[in-house]
């Protein structure tokens, strides 16, 4: 549905897109990360045909951005970090002027009615935009974007000014959406990220860092997973159990991560992806004196793996 080739865009000697390419398929819902100034923003200004490229192409459902963008941009729903809103109309005024604008061909009151039903802004419907609190005022910009049902959602940070209820309605809300459109999300809050993406991908510095499905990024960039593992037993028996664990098919490293009780020692295990060493690692440690007292999944969070990424490329660049 979405494919970016080689995209860069550079403004005098500063690279802000630095030869990005990645596809989005139809119905999926892509999660954009990365700091500030890491180039996600004009990124998406780029796909939407915002602004110009200085090298590249973005192809929307077939139509290239900058050779077809009437037809590129009719596919396209865009939520800003900012929503453009004229804050001195009503709501339903201003949703009356968009659809207008976008000439939509839809039943034009029936759709508008639909669209603030969707996004749950049908009571403040006859409010002028400017008097409504910041959250309404974000849902009014996804109502807009959603004008004319677009297959294409891009939405910089839509959960911004959202209370804890709300964020929790618009996750549950583009998680329907992407059953029917493409969506491409960007939001510096990694937990709304990997709750609501099929998929992400990291920029950092201009750069594409990484490209994963959601629950497959950490281990992609340890190459590996984890397991913590609590044992009780004294220090020999536990030296013969790490033994035993070190040899299983698939273990690649032990580190202790200190004592968490009487004879009960925290440890963590790296393994390699696609095994499950569980039942193995149990089997082994009954063979000697320890005791298992817990165990669980590891693996580095979505937060832990955004700063490694992201630390990584900004050390490369000062060595650079």
């Amino acid at each position: 549905m979405v494919e970016v080739k080689n995209l860069t865009k550079r403004y005098g000697n500063m690279t802000a897109v630095d030869d990005i390419s990645f596809t989005v398929d139809s119905g999926e819902i892509l999660g954009f990360l990365g700091p500030n100034g890491a180039g996600k923003s004009t990124t998406m200004n780029i796909i939407t045909g915002y602004i110009s490229s200085t090298k590249g192409t973005v192809t929307v459902d077939g139509y290239e951005i900058l050779d077809n963008p009437k037809e590129a941009k009719r596919r396209i729903g865009y939520l800003p970090e900012i929503p453009p809103l004229y804050v001195d109309m009503t709501v339903e005024k201003y949703l009356q002027f968009m659809f207008d604008l976008k000439k939509v061909k839809l039943p034009k009151q029936q759709h508008i009615d639909e669209v603030m039903r969707l996004v749950k802004i049908t009571d403040v419907s006859k409010r002028i935009i400017k008097n409504l609190s910041k959250g309404y005022r974000q849902r009014v910009g996804f109502a807009q974007a959603l004008l004319g049902n677009p297959p294409v959602l891009i939405l910089d940070e839509p959960t911004v000014g959202l209370d804890p209820q709300q964020i929790i309605e618009m996750r549950k809300l583009i998680r329907s959406l992407g059953k029917k459109h493409t969506v491409i999300l960007s939001s510096h809050v990694l937990s709304e990220i990997s709750a609501t993406c099929d998929r992400i991908i990291v920029i950092s510095n201009g750069k594409l860092v990484a490209d994963a499905k959601t629950d497959e990024l950490s281990s992609s960039i340890s190459g590996g997973q984890k397991l913590q593992l609590e044992l009780d037993g004294t220090e020999g028996s536990a030296a013969s159990a790490l033994k035993a664990i070190s040899v299983i098919d698939g273990v690649t490293k032990i580190r202790k991560q200190g004592s968490v009780g009487n004879n009960i020692t925290r440890y963590v295990i790296d393994y390699q992806t696609g095994t499950d060493i569980r039942k193995s690692v149990f089997r082994a440690v009954a063979s000697t004196d320890c005791a298992i007292v817990g165990m669980e999944s590891g693996n580095a969070t979505l937060e832990d793996s955004f700063l490694q990424l992201t630390s990584q490329d900004q050390r490369q660049k000062e060595v650079k």
